[in-house]
Parts: structure tokens; C-alpha cells; sequence
């Protein structure tokens, strides 16, 4: 029987956090038997940004390792860092010519990174999307996880693919579809009580934090002045600490906090030194292992090394057939 593929990447713009983890990481670790995984760190996605060279490669090395602590097996799965493959963005290129001004700027990813970075709108804002297709395409990918914030980019996908199968009269790319695990996605909010955890947002707990970090960022989440009748809804930020609290904290702990807010006896210091404790002892495996990891750096280059040449191999494959298609033949 063939797997089907999923492919899944992350920018490198800084360390991974418990929304990568809790939100993807654990269900990719469990997905690398059942599925042909292609995991990669985007770090020309990152150059959008203009991120300070002297990072750039620290930033993917990080992620990688990351990854590999948060339990990825590179004897299971493709573990690559994107600009290692030249392939993907010759395809980018190529997917270029069929995507439209137009409808890139009407993107509304495109229009909220271009109303926060004014000063800097620049060509790769606008076709982002048009690279993560080609990161998609080129493996063919049945499967892409992702969260209802970027479902748009994977319909993009499957546009692109469909017009160059259209405009080509073939059948050659297949239509990724969006993958949530089998389950309800998972957004893990940030400590700022809205929205999602993220980089970009400053509301993040990275997996490397040390614990008087964590203790300190936890500690500032906010609150508010607590229930004022019995069982009554919790307000957003109230309800964005006890979502973490179910994901870190044993049941116990949760309906006991879950109790005390009911009977509006709840104290958000005690919620806090708790949820802080729960999270500490929830990353410091993947910490540990990670110290490990960075102490290995003949062990970092065996991964990149054989991750790259594995998905080289399958991206030469789809590079060759697609310039073939579009008429490029060697002479």
C-alpha cells in the first residue's frame, strides 16, 4: 500500500513554541509510520521580514533541532531546511507565471503583513503564497496540516495546481487538502488574552525557556477581577489560561480550578503558580533533549545531510517532469 504524503513546514524566525507543539508537533511524531512526512524549516519564507543575516542560519539549525527534541525521527520521516533545496524555488518560478497579480494582492494574509510592515511591501510578501505552493507541489503532497488561519494558502494551492494542469492539458499535480489529525484542531491561545500563540504577537511560551522565564511570562498573563456569579462564563482571557490548563495539567488540576471558579472562589494567583509548575515540568523533556541534541553537532549535520538528500531526490524528480511539461528540454 503507498502512504499517502503530508507536508508540513515552519518559518525560521525564531525558536519553536508550545503553540507549534501542542497545536502540530505531537500528532506529527505520531503520524510518521502511517504517512510518507515531509517536515521542512522555511527559511526563505523568512527573508519577507528582512531577518538579520548573521541568524538566518542559526535560526533553521534551531528549528531543527527542535524538532527532533519534540520527537521527530529522521529515520522515519523527511527532515530538510527549505533553501538546502534549490528545486523549490525553481518551481516557484515557474508557478509564478501562472499566478496573478491580482489575486495575490487580495490575499488576506498579504493585506495584514503589508498594513504592519509598511516601509516594507516587498515582490516575496506578495507571492508568498505562491511559494508555499511550491513547496506543497513539489512533492505532490496529498496532505498539508493546518490551522483554520491558513486554509486560504492550501486553496491557493490547489488553484495553482489545477491552472497548470488546465493551461498544460495534464493531469499532474494533485489537489492537497487541509489535514487536522483525524481530530478538532487545536489552537493554543496566547498569554495576552487574545487570539493565537505566536512569535509575531510577543504572547508566546518558547520550548527552550528556562523555568524563571516561563514563571515570570505567566505571572503577567491577563486577568480580571474573577466571577462574580456562580457558574458563569468565563471571559476570553480567563478562558485562553484554562485551555492551556487542560493541555499541560493532569484533570485533577483542572477540575479543581474549574470548581473553584464555578463557586467564585477562584485565585489567580494560585491558577497561575500552578499553570507555570505544569508547563515547566510539561517541556523539560523536550529541553533536556534538546541540550543533548545542540551537544551533537556532527549528529545535526547526519540529519540535515540525509534529510536534504532525500527530498532533493523526490524535487529533481517533479522539477524534471514539469519542466518537460511547460516545454524546457535539454539540449
Amino acid at each position: 500500500m503507498i502512504k499517502k504524503t503530508v507536508l508540513s513546514g515552519i518559518r525560521s524566525t525564531g525558536n519553536l513554541h508550545l503553540g507549534n507543539y501542542y497545536g502540530a508537533l505531537r500528532n506529527f511524531v505520531k503520524m510518521q509510520t502511517e504517512y510518507n512526512c515531509y517536515f521542512f524549516v522555511a527559511d526563505y519564507h523568512s527573508l519577507t521580514t528582512h531577518p538579520d543575516p548573521a541568524h538566518i542560519h542559526e535560526n533553521a539549525k534551531n528549528v531543527v533541532i527542535e524538532y527532533l527534541a519534540a520527537g521527530l525521527d529522521p529515520e522515519q520521516c523527511t527532515l530538510y531546511v527549505q533553501s538546502e533545496v534549490p528545486q523549490v524555488t525553481e518551481l516557484y518560478l515557474l508557478l509564478n507565471m501562472h499566478a496573478y497579480m491580482g489575486e495575490l494582492a487580495k490575499t488576506p494574509a498579504f493585506k495584514e503583513k503589508a498594513r504592519k510592515q509598511p516601509e516594507n511591501v516587498n515582490a516575496g510578501l506578495l507571492t508568498y503564497p505562491v511559494l508555499q505552493a511550491a513547496d506543497i507541489l513539489i512533492h505532490n503532497a496529498d496532505f498539508v496540516p493546518v490551522g483554520k488561519d491558513q486554509e486560504q494558502h492550501i486553496e491557493l494551492t490547489r488553484k495553482f495546481g489545477r491552472r497548470f494542469n488546465n493551461f498544460y492539458g495534464v493531469e499532474y499535480f494533485s489537489e492537497p487538502q487541509a489535514f487536522n489529525f483525524g481530530t478538532e484542531l487545536i489552537k493554543i491561545p496566547g498569554l495576552d488574552g487574545t487570539g493565537k500563540m505566536g512569535k509575531s504577537e510577543g504572547n508566546c511560551i518558547y520550548l527552550y525557556e528556562d523555568a524563571k522565564s516561563i514563571e515570570k511570562k505567566v505571572k503577567r498573563a491577563l486577568t480580571d477581577a474573577g466571577p462574580t456569579e456562580a457558574n458563569q462564563a468565563k471571559p476570553e482571557c480567563i478562558e485562553n489560561l484554562f485551555t492551556i490548563l487542560r493541555i499541560v495539567s493532569s484533570a485533577e488540576v483542572v477540575k479543581h480550578f474549574e470548581d473553584k471558579w464555578n463557586a467564585c472562589e477562584i485565585r489567580y494567583g494560585d491558577l497561575k503558580k500552578q499553570l507555570a509548575e505544569d508547563i515547566i515540568a510539561a517541556v523539560d523533556p523536550i529541553q533536556k533533549r534538546i541540550v543533548e541534541i545542540k551537544n551533537d553537532p556532527q549528529y545535526i549535520r547526519k540529519v540535515i545531510k540525509q534529510g536534504t538528500e532525500k527530498a532533493q531526490e523526490n524535487a529533481c524528480k517533479t522539477l524534471r517532469e514539469v519542466r518537460e511539461i511547460m516545454g524546457f528540454k535539454a539540449f
